[in-house]
């Protein structure tokens, strides 16, 4: 397959285009630096560096958007979460433009969300067909998604990623969670309750990868593991595997102080299971949390 990938060097993108270039397909990955990208993605990837003069994505057989500004990595303050949205809509409408405009325009538009669509959803289990609670995250991936589903045609499907918190040795999320249980101040943040749906990389990928070759899948996906965890439950297995105490929590105000608005993303969660994607025959490799941080840093 030809794929036009978007965030191709971002933490699910450079795996992803590794995974897919070993399987032969010709992969386009459009970057911002293409002598970075160049690096990391290596010489059997086409670039491009603008979408700009493009009238149609003619050619290509998949297009995969997974680009963003990371939603955890500063303070919500209005101008960046103006960031946060423009980073995400323009691009996507831009890309369902080109693809409409297309005479034989790709075949599935596999275009990134977050399980932030649900916002902050407490104890319920949350499928994919769980009403969502309208906070920032929600007007986020709503939006993201709905731009993305003007793609949709008879000889396009589209399928939306609600990707919960994508674990890998090196990068993401984990990467700054273990910082301070290697230093022995690790421990839950807030009462601990609240739920944090994982995902290991390799499923992430393999995830990705089902949802392109399998022609019958379209819409709303939750990509995490069967089995989310409670703060408080990641917070033991991951002192357990480091063999590091686990015991300094993190007081709740003391969070909203330091982050504010943005606080939401740590002290709520969703219980977000994978319904769609387990019925449709996918099969993770890590189910359980503990081997998956065992996987990853063991």
């Amino acid at each position: 397959m030809k794929i036009l990938i978007t965030g191709a060097t971002g933490l699910i993108g450079r795996r992803l285009t590794e995974r897919l270039v070993e399987q032969s397909h010709q992969i386009t990955a459009l970057t911002r630096a293409p002598e970075r990208a160049a690096k990391i993605l290596g010489s059997q990837v086409q670039l491009w560096e603008t979408l700009d003069g493009k009238t149609s994505l003619d050619g290509f057989d998949a297009v995969i958007n997974l680009a963003g500004e990371p939603i955890a990595d500063k303070r919500w303050t209005k101008e960046y979460k103006a960031k946060l949205c423009e980073s995400r809509w323009q691009l996507t409408e831009k890309l369902a433009q080109l693809i409409n405009a297309s005479q034989t325009p790709p075949s599935v538009f596999i275009s990134g969300s977050a399980v932030g669509y649900y916002g902050d959803q407490g104890q319920a289990l949350v499928p994919e067909d769980e009403p969502p609670n309208k906070q920032f995250t929600w007007q986020l991936c709503a939006r993201w998604e709905a731009l993305a589903l003007t793609a949709e045609s008879p000889r396009t499907r589209v399928c939306l990623l609600r990707t919960g918190i994508v674990l890998a040795a090196k990068g993401g999320a984990l990467a700054k969670i273990v910082l301070p249980f290697r230093a022995g101040l690790g421990g839950p943040i807030g009462d601990g309750q609240q739920y944090m749906p994982w995902i290991h990389i390799d499923d992430m990928v393999s995830g990705i990868i089902f949802l392109l070759m399998h022609e019958t899948l379209t819409g709303p996906f939750n990509m995490v593991s069967p089995y989310p965890a409670r703060n408080e439950q990641f917070s033991a297995l991951l002192g357990e595997v480091l063999h590091r105490p686990a015991f300094m929590r993190a007081p709740a105000g003391v969070v909203r102080l330091l982050m504010g608005e943005s606080s939401v993303l740590v002290l709520g969660g969703q219980r977000a299971v994978p319904k769609r994607l387990e019925a449709a025959g996918f099969a993770y490799q890590h189910q359980e949390l503990k081997g998956a941080l065992e996987d990853l840093l063991g």
